[in-house]
């Protein structure tokens, strides 16, 4: 079995700033400690998008420092709040294709997990995704030659729709092509996307899908609302994905709760 762990919409401020009151830095410091501490059996970590706020150099330098020491290899991926070149200018190291977009694959045992780019820089409403040819293609390859290894999918915009109308309007706008290409792989376990900051599980195109919460604010259960900046402070989460020969299994856990000890009922 193995163990992957995955934050996404962590949205890093310059110091001092704060979301609804929240200091995203601290928060995602504390789930990533207490990721750590708690799986340090974990392979890797996996970052969904959003890494950076307002994707200035200030936040991605902190981003840096928030990682610093980590014992786990980091992919980091992009999302609508991301832009490739403050970015890339401070991870210079990150996988990028031919044509510059932040797409990579990792295979571990069985499984071939695949990060796609999803993160539209064109966008007239400035927050939707798209998936162009280029890195259609790449995922084309990325699955050909994937084997007989069970893939997981990795994107910051869920390709579903989640009922939360205003962030389906900024969603993928081009998921039928995605999910086209993973149908005909016949091969794909799971999907993992951000970008709603809401716990999630669905499908598509009968695959199975599954959104993560932020480590910092959330959406609010608001379904059929317009409006996509909603936001709570509700407990900041990660996932744990567990690979194992009989599938995916999918965890969620809730980080900023008030510690308990656990006792045995009866």
């Amino acid at each position: 079995m193995h163990k992957i762990l995955v934050f996404t919409d962590i949205h890093i401020l310059p110091e001092g700033e704060t979301i609804i009151g929240l200091d995203p830095f601290a928060r995602f410091t504390q789930g990533l400690a207490h990721a750590l501490e708690r799986h340090p059996d974990a392979e890797r970590i996996v970052l969904c998008g959003d890494l950076a706020h307002n994707a200035a150099p200030t936040e991605y330098a902190r981003l840096k420092q928030a990682l610093e020491g980590c014992p786990l290899p980091v992919d980091l991926m992009l999302g609508n709040h991301d832009r490739r070149g403050p970015f890339l200018a401070e991870f210079p190291q990150v996988p990028v294709t031919d044509a510059g977009f932040v797409q990579q694959h990792h295979d571990i045992g069985d499984y071939r997990l695949i990060l796609l780019d999803t993160l539209d820089e064109e966008a007239d409403d400035t927050h939707s995704g798209h998936l162009c040819a280029h890195r259609l293609d790449w995922l084309d390859h990325a699955l050909a030659t994937a084997g007989k290894r069970r893939v997981v999918v990795f994107t910051h915009h869920p390709p579903m729709i989640t009922g939360f109308s205003g962030m389906d309007w900024i969603g993928l706008h081009n998921r039928s092509e995605l999910i086209e290409r993973l149908v005909a792989h016949g091969g794909v376990a799971q999907i993992v996307s951000g970008h709603i900051h809401r716990t999630i599980q669905g499908a598509a195109g009968g695959i199975p899908v599954s959104v993560f919460k932020s480590p910092c604010h959330q959406m609010p259960m608001a379904l059929g609302f317009q409006d996509s900046s909603l936001s709570i402070d509700e407990p900041g989460a990660y996932g744990i994905l567990l690979l194992h020969g009989d599938g995916v299994i999918v965890h969620t856990e809730d980080f900023t709760l008030p510690p308990q000890t656990p006792e045995v009922y009866g």
